[in-house]
């Protein structure tokens, strides 16, 4: 152990080879929250269940990742193009110290990789006991990026209109529509909503005045969405209405720092969790909402995704339209 705590460099050093690089790159292979693992057998159980761990805040069990393995020896041209790909080389002849290097479209784009160079595995357990969740979070935000890129292309140019007249805006995509601008009380809300297909997908963005720090925390995060929510979502049985979850899985609120395609980092409480419809209709389903502070206005602004999805697996699409949500823009911040 002291070996290990010896050669423990945690450097995470950020590369891009994609920017001002003139190569021809091919298509990524693989879909969206797939993963690559390469590595030796000795490490490939510690590695892998990080990054196939069960997601938190769906109804049923689905991982963060869909991980396929190979060894060192047959990472190849073949597997190279995958769109996400974490590489542990073990080699006491090259390394004494254990660094982890995040790389862009290393080999194909889009892609994201994560190469840990370690001098045996016990350094390596370490490191990523250590470092492995973050290091997860990583390729989550690069499949967020990607996502809201692909928003870019085509919005709501309604609903952005609205939003723009608070000052804030938001890549909502243009499959979205329009339902709901109205005032509840003190609060405003913009409800969209995809109910094309199999799934249906919504956003809400409500804000209020912002009065104390407490209402950043969960319990005051939760309390405002069953208000809105409740006064707003119903079904076809008089006297249903949307709540939050908390029997099986409670609503999980955590401090974020999220990594946006062109403006950077920006603070916020994220809730993830789920819905239910009481007053008799069975009904339920994910959502994640982001809080943040709109320092300008002096109000608390909240951006939530929901989706319905009955027998259906939901990470994909409870993860395409989340990206919707870190696009999110205060006016100190508008840019596009």
């Amino acid at each position: 152990m002291k070996k290990c705590l010896f050669y423990a460099l945690l450097a995470l050093v950020m590369v891009s080879c994609g920017s001002g690089n003139e190569r021809l790159l091919t298509s990524a292979t693989g879909s969206i929250y797939e993963c690559l693992v390469v590595s030796d057998a000795s490490v490939k159980d510690l590695l892998c269940e990080t990054m196939g761990a069960d997601m938190y805040g769906l109804p049923q069990m689905e991982p963060y990742f869909t991980i396929s393995h190979v060894t060192p020896a047959q990472f190849d041209d073949l597997f190279r193009g995958s769109r996400n790909i974490l590489l542990a080389d073990i080699n006491p002849n090259k390394y004494t110290l254990v660094k982890a290097t995040k790389m862009r479209d290393a080999w194909s784009t889009p892609q994201a990789v994560v190469r840990i160079q370690a001098p045996d595995q016990e350094s390596l357990a370490a490191y990523w006991q250590a470092n492995g969740a973050t290091i997860r979070e990583w390729f989550v935000q690069e499949e967020l990026a990607r996502q809201l890129r692909f928003y870019r292309a085509s919005t709501n140019k309604e609903a952005r209109a609205k939003l723009n007249k608070d000052g804030y805006d938001m890549l909502i995509p243009e499959d979205f529509m329009l339902i709901m601008d109205t005032t509840l009380a003190n609060t405003h809300v913009l409800w969209c909503c995809n109910n094309k297909g199999p799934m249906r997908k919504d956003i809400l963005v409500y804000s209020l005045p912002y009065t104390a720090q407490e209402q950043f925390s969960g319990d005051s995060i939760i309390a405002k969405r069953d208000a809105v929510v409740g006064a707003l979502v119903g079904a076809k049985i008089d006297g249903s209405y949307m709540g939050t979850e908390f029997k099986h899985f409670p609503p999980v609120t955590r401090q974020v720092t999220a990594l946006r395609d062109t403006v950077g980092g920006f603070y916020a409480m994220e809730t993830r969790g789920l819905w239910k419809m009481f007053g008799g209709a069975s009904m339920g389903g994910p959502f994640v909402s982001l809080t943040r502070l709109d320092q300008v206005n002096g109000r608390v602004v909240t951006a939530e995704a929901f989706l319905y999805a009955p027998g259906q697996k939901k990470r994909n699409a409870m993860r395409q339209i989340e990206a919707i949500l870190y696009s999110l823009e205060m006016p100190n911040e508008r840019q596009r």
